[in-house]
């Protein structure tokens, strides 16, 4: 059978140009589908960490964070998720198919990598990112997460803390990562700027200094900027009726303190003894590190007061309760000042290296006690030798915290990282004499600024600077099950642990 021909169809008229908006659906759902085959042939993700021995899994390897940008918008209810987006800039500094973000308690809504759309998926308190393409050592890249940040949960569990008029942040030592997506461990220290937007009604202000206020008539974003490298946990944002104090500090500094607005003049003769906090500690190591200081006080019940840098977080119930001495409130705030070098501007490389914080910041509140209100240093350290032994065997020597039962969280803020701690400095200007002690700890801030250091780096440093083989004397000190005799104390004696106490 034969066909008859037909008559040729016209040709079509020429397809349009797509337009931007086609051109990026299409580029899109290219990179989704491209994704999805890479995620396939991959295996499936599993949390990761770079090795911590106190938190294994935080922390994460292939690449250096180098900036967080990180925009929240508040409600003004306390108890509703933020929306938040996240950019963290960073360097790669290995071969990865995968980037892990430490994250938890917020919910992720997308995920570029420098701009295109990237698969993501959770395993255990990472966010696993897998961009369109492998990321390959030297590279610079940009990841931006939308997601939310939620300030529910129990009150002991970090992250925000709700106050009676807002929120603020207490991120230490784990606990950034349920606030911002980050490379959470103070190893990787990163600058911050934090852009909030929240009810006009309300002040915000975060670490570092303003950059700009913008007002939109019922809400108002404030944008804070560090000038100094930052690790996850120190970062701070208040947002609350607050009133904002500003006073010059020691060389023109500017403080800034932060108070429940109700409460402004009640908590002024605590808040007008910061300049010369920062005037006895400049005269103890040097110049304070930072751009700007003062005192965050929050109307909530967290059990402890927190050096989140530049702007530190204390309880308002530390300056009204009356049965806190002058004294002892004082020497607090000291300690938390401390911090700002100890901590802040050199942090550690470890979480075992956290004596260095805690032991730095309760010997110069000590001695601050000692100096102002006749509260005797070498009674302190007598007493916490006599505790010494008892620390020890809680929960291990001052530099060899020992790591969590499994299933177990960790308690790393116990007595032997204070005053335990604290006797190690005692001890060490016992053996190496005052002159060279105060020279370590000039040299020691001003070496390791706005960086990382570790427990070595410290023993080091006080071998050179006193001159003297110390092998010895830090390894009984730092790693010893039992205190080592105390130089120029042959009386003192430390107390048997209390039974039932591991070993």
């Amino acid at each position: 059978m034969a066909h008859t021909p037909r008559p040729a169809a016209p040709a079509p008229p020429p397809a349009p140009p797509p337009t931007r908006r086609r051109r990026r659906l299409r580029a899109a759902a290219l990179a989704a589908a491209s994704t999805a085959l890479v995620a396939a042939a991959l295996p499936a993700p599993t949390p990761l960490g770079i090795g911590d021995p106190l938190f294994p899994q935080l922390g994460n390897p292939g690449y250096d964070v180098l900036a967080y940008d990180i925009d929240l918008t508040y409600s003004g209810v306390n108890t509703e998720p933020l929306t938040a987006v996240t950019r963290v800039r960073a360097l790669v500094t290995a071969d990865l198919d995968r980037l892990h973000l430490d994250f938890t308690h917020g919910t992720v809504s997308s995920v570029t990598v420098d701009g295109e759309p990237a698969a993501h998926q959770a395993a255990g308190e990472d966010l696993v990112i897998t961009p369109e393409e492998p990321l390959t050592a030297g590279q610079p890249v940009t990841v931006t997460v939308r997601h939310t940040s939620d300030p529910r949960g129990p009150a002991d569990s970090g992250g925000w803390v709700r106050t009676t008029d807002g929120l603020a942040m207490a991120n230490q030592a784990d606990a950034a990562h349920r606030v911002f997506p980050a490379n959470d461990h103070p190893s990787d220290k990163a600058l911050f700027t934090f852009r909030i937007t929240a009810p006009s009604a309300l002040t915000v202000v975060a670490g570092g200094l303003p950059v700009r206020r913008a007002d939109h008539g019922a809400t108002t974003t404030w944008t804070y900027r560090g000038r100094h490298p930052m690790a996850t946990e120190l970062a701070q944002v208040s947002i609350g009726r607050s009133a904002v104090l500003h006073r010059p500090g020691p060389h023109g500094l500017p403080v800034r303190d932060v108070v429940p607005a109700a409460d402004r003049e009640a908590l002024e003769p605590w808040l007008r003894r910061t300049p010369g906090h920062l005037r006895w500690m400049e005269g103890k190591v040097g110049p304070y590190p930072f751009e700007t200081y003062g005192v965050l006080v929050a109307d909530a019940a967290t059990g402890f007061e927190l050096e989140t840098q530049t702007l530190s977080l204390f309880e308002k119930r530390l300056f009204t309760d009356t049965r806190f001495p002058q004294w002892y409130v004082d020497s607090v705030m000291v300690h938390e000042l401390a911090h700002q070098w100890f901590g802040d501007s050199v942090s550690p490389r470890a979480w075992s290296d956290l004596w260095l914080n805690e032991g730095h910041a309760t010997w110069y509140e000590a001695l601050y006690a000692e100096e102002t209100a006749g509260r005797t240093l070498e009674r302190r350290m007598k007493a916490a030798y006599a505790a010494s032994d008892g620390w020890r065997a809680d929960g291990g020597p001052p530099a060899a915290p020992r790591p969590p039962a499994p299933g177990h969280k960790i308690s790393l803020f116990r007595p032997v990282v204070y005053d335990g701690s604290a006797l190690v400095l005692y001890a060490l200007r016992q053996e190496i004499g005052a002159d060279a002690f105060v020279r370590l700890e000039r040299r020691w801030v001003l070496d390791h600024r706005d960086s990382t250091a570790a427990t070595a780096d410290f023993t080091a440093l006080a071998e050179r600077v006193s001159g003297r083989d110390l092998g010895a004397f830090f390894d009984g000190w730092l790693y010893g099950a039992k205190t080592p005799p105390m130089p120029g104390h042959p009386d003192w004696t430390a107390l048997p642990p209390r039974p039932g106490k591991p070993g």
